[in-house]
């Protein structure tokens, strides 16, 4: 082993996974030179680009990891010969495995881990992550006899049984091969504390996926129950300082926020924010426990966390105060990764920057640039996630209005002070898409000297005014709700081409009820809301530019009166219909650009 004030050099296994990434972070902010463990060049290319993405300036070192290969990191251990830490972050997180499967990875990675460590000359400590449900396990029961083995992978499931036996498995080969060791138990796993941001989704997160799908009918447990969590940054955080504390050296640490809520009130809290419907009924963690799956819609393995269980945070509370880092709020940090899961819709959005934003007291779910001076406005019955595509070809910013998408509020009647907030001081370019063409028109009129330019798409009351039956509501509401994807490409386009974009859409519709979608159709037919929108729309001083699907064309009488204003643009996407963003967005793309060009060669000088 080498001297203490040995330059510090960390190997983080797991690199790629939720902690690995962000423990680099930390690392490299401490000063430490690190080498990310990956098990393949382009999750080593796919972890530089995230740390670059947030803020990591330098380059770091990859190196190949295999736990099943003769060598565990490609080149032996002459490649990381200057490692003075490891960071053992890699495992297997799943449930529904075999106890074969679960602990060929849980306890065979150990196993290796540990073996590699012992010969590396300089190493100064290892930090290993276990659990806070498996933690503190007997090395001297090592090894387990089969029969030992067999009941506890049959009494606690393999996930968790494997963790348990990788913990006493840990401790008993580094004591056999002189390894200096520390282990970090961590609870349940949240997003950054800042940022929310977290892209895995077993677990807790699955609980508030159902929550804010609205397919829970009773929250599980009592005001006992305890399911507690931790904050990704400051698990990292504190490894990355334990790593290089003498007096962490042979000791396990119990990381998790005493104050998290029970785990009902957990999820009522986190329902409430995120505006969805919270059951008021709760079942015990005994009758879920008798409970088929296909009622619970939750693996059996995970009802063994549902516990009024506590857990020794003393020595780990002592050593976060003496190395000054404190536990982030619960609830603020609950919220915060909760919004992060719902903007990003629990993993099954793109890539890129979306957000919730408070905008005139209304919960706003926003896409794209936040920078961005070009502000789009979806119509119906669809979402700002049909724009996404659009929105990044122009540096746009998608704005699901109030009661549509994934916004919050109750609809048109928010739009007086909902819209002066998210235009902002301005100058802005408005892009109104059918119903977003309304409120594009009447925040032109409330103050236009914020708007630089109108852009209005398939502005509806300017087109024929749709049948009757849109305006029934109930008939409205209810064919919405019930829309499958392909459906609603049918009725919006045509053709099931567009199903893939409009997954989002139709979920929104089935999640709300539709609903907000019915009452905002009603209202588009009414006779007088179009000759008001008219008129505000003569009176707006700016550039004005319409544009039109060549199958969605304007009322009869329309092209005339437009072109008597001074300074309007008529556009058409040949082919297109009411919703060109599904079917001709590169097209659309093309004329929203030409019109913000020739919005901006019109201004002064």
């Amino acid at each position: 082993m080498t001297a203490p004030d040995a330059p510090r050099h960390a190997l983080v296994l797991g690199a790629s996974g939720l902690i690995g990434r962000h423990l680099i972070l930390k690392l490299a902010a401490a000063g430490a030179k690190v080498t990310a463990g990956v098990r393949s060049a382009a999750s080593g290319a796919r972890v530089q680009q995230w740390l670059v993405a947030h803020g990591l300036a330098l380059r770091i070192d990859t190196a190949i990891v295999d736990f099943d290969a003769p060598e565990l990191v490609a080149g032996g251990r002459g490649a990381v010969a200057s490692i003075t830490e490891i960071h053992n972050c890699a495992g297997v997180y799943r449930f529904g495995m075999s106890a074969e499967a679960a602990r060929s990875a849980n306890v065979g990675i150990v196993e290796r881990l540990v073996d590699f460590a012992a010969g590396l000359p300089g190493l100064q400590r290892v930090v290993h992550i276990s659990g806070y449900r498996v933690g503190g396990q007997d090395p001297a029961a090592v090894p387990w006899s089969d029969a030992q083995r067999a009941a506890r992978y049959r009494e606690l499931g393999a996930y968790e049984a494997s963790k348990v036996e990788s913990d006493a498995v840990f401790q008993a080969r580094s004591a056999e091969r002189g390894v200096p060791w520390t282990i970090v138990n961590p609870a349940s796993v949240i997003g950054d504390s800042a940022t929310g941001e977290s892209e895995q989704l077993i677990g807790l997160a699955g609980a508030v996926e159902q929550i804010w799908s609205g397919t829970v009918a009773a929250l599980p447990g009592d005001e006992t129950t305890f399911l507690p969590i931790v904050t990704v940054d400051y698990l990292a955080a504190f490894m990355a300082a334990a790593a290089v504390d003498p007096a962490a050296a042979g000791t396990a640490y119990w990381v998790l926020d005493d104050g998290t809520p029970p785990l009902a009130e957990l999820l009522a809290h986190v329902g409430r924010h995120l505006g969805a419907p919270v059951p008021r009924l709760r079942i015990p963690v005994g009758v879920i426990r008798r409970l088929p799956r296909w009622i619970t819609r939750s693996d059996p393995e995970t009802v063994g966390f549902m516990s009024a269980d506590r857990y020794p945070t003393a020595s780990a509370l002592a050593f976060a105060e003496r190395h000054g880092l404190p536990m982030p709020d619960a609830r603020v940090s609950l919220e915060r990764w909760a919004d992060y899961l719902a903007a990003h819709r629990f993993g099954e959005a793109g890539a890129g920057d979306r957000r919730f934003v408070e905008a005139g007291g209304v919960r706003t779910f926003v896409l794209g640039d936040p920078d961005s001076r070009s502000v789009i406005l979806p119509g119906l019955p669809v979402n700002a996630d049909t724009w996404s595509d659009v929105a990044a070809g122009i540096g746009a910013r998608a704005v699901d209005l109030p009661g549509l998408g994934l916004s919050g509020g109750s609809g048109v009647r928010d739009w007086g002070r909902w819209l002066p907030a998210v235009v902002g001081e301005g100058p802005v370019d408005l892009i109104g898409h059918s119903i977003g063409a309304a409120a594009a028109v009447l925040a032109a009129g409330a103050f236009p000297e914020r708007i630089a330019s109108l852009t209005l798409v398939s502005p509806f009351f300017l087109q024929p005014r749709g049948r009757a039956a849109t305006r029934v509501r109930p008939l409205v509401r209810a064919v919405l709700r019930r829309s499958s994807p392909a459906g609603l490409s049918r009725r919006l386009t045509g053709s099931v081409r567009s199903a893939d974009v409009l997954v989002s859409s139709a979920g929104d519709l089935a999640r709300r009820g539709a609903g907000g979608a019915a009452e905002h159709l009603a209202l588009a037919g009414s006779p007088r809301w179009r000759a008001e929108l008219r008129d505000a729309l003569a009176r707006f001083p700016g550039p004005i530019r319409i544009i039109t699907g060549s199958d969605d064309p304007l009322a009869p009488g329309a092209v005339s009166w437009l072109e008597r204003l001074p300074d309007v643009a008529l556009m058409t996407v040949p082919g297109a219909g009411h919703h060109p963003q599904l079917t001709h967005g590169d097209a659309l793309a093309e004329r929203l650009t030409a019109g913000r060009r020739s919005a901006v060669a019109s201004e002064p000088a």
